[in-house]
């Protein structure tokens, strides 16, 4: 076990024996998650279903330090998407005070521990109390390199490619014969983020929801039952066992780095 996660995982713990079994050569540089299921959370306690988004902001918190202890470089969360917006009134405006208070309050700890806060998605559609706490604690962490967290707000997948579109036919210096799918992943809101190597989905739904459609195009899924509030590193390191279990091909015969 790399000496940065001893003081992070309890000794004799069901997730040391998870840790043990994970190959540190072999992580995804890029873990994407879409975070389902705090409203059912709720409604099994019988609780409002902002205790639900409340109990969810632990679980970031959790795959967020789980990320940085094993070094993995990039965390995308699906906060938001375009859908969300067909909620009640009062649920969404609470999910974007949530938000401001989230920011409000980890800015201290992502400028600590150098990790570094990106937005895709229509930002200037939010609310403009939660865009300027948004803008903000990014212009704080711009030059951090340790984690890069992307957080999806007033996202949807099908609108970044349209985006994406919209946006080379503007660009008058734009050569049609030059597209290719890496100049196209240029215009799109993650140009500067690698795909995903592993989606994981919590709640047992079996759908991607509009989220990153170009770019998962070979990432591997992995879904978990439990809800989003639940989600803890247990569940990260077995996303993670299960994923160095997979043969990652990439429409080839033999997987990745592996020629014989």
């Amino acid at each position: 076990m790399p000496d940065n996660l001893k003081d992070f995982i309890k000794p004799g713990s069901e997730e040391e024996l998870l840790v043990k079994q994970l190959d540190f050569s072999r992580l995804p540089r890029h873990v994407a998650v879409i975070m389902d299921g705090n409203g059912r959370w709720a409604k099994k306690r019988k609780l409002p279903r902002v205790a639900g988004h409340r109990a969810g902001t632990k679980s970031v918190r959790e795959v967020v330090e789980t990320c940085a202890h094993l070094g993995i470089e990039y965390l995308t969360l699906y906060a938001f998407s375009k859908e969300n917006w067909k909620r009640p009134k009062k649920e969404v405006a609470t999910l974007w005070r949530l938000l401001k208070e989230f920011l409000k309050r980890e800015d201290k700890v992502l400028v600590k521990n150098k990790f570094r806060l990106k937005v895709i998605g229509q930002i200037e559609a939010i609310p403009a109390f939660a865009r300027r706490e948004v803008e903000r604690v990014k212009e704080l962490t711009k030059n951090n390199t340790r984690l890069t967290i992307v957080l999806a707000l007033n996202y949807g997948g099908r609108d970044e490619i349209v985006d994406a579109v919209k946006n080379i036919v503007n660009d008058k210096d734009f050569d049609i014969d030059t597209l290719n799918e890496e100049k196209f992943s240029q215009y799109l809101y993650t140009n500067c983020v690698p795909d995903p190597d592993l989606l994981i989905r919590t709640s047992g739904e079996l759908r991607v929801s509009n989220f990153l459609l170009w770019q998962i195009a070979y990432a591997e899924i992995w879904i978990t039952q439990d809800f989003w509030p639940d989600f803890r590193k247990k569940h990260l390191f077995q996303a993670l066992i299960d994923y160095q279990k997979r043969e990652r091909r990439f429409g080839d015969i033999y997987p990745q780095g592996d020629q014989n």
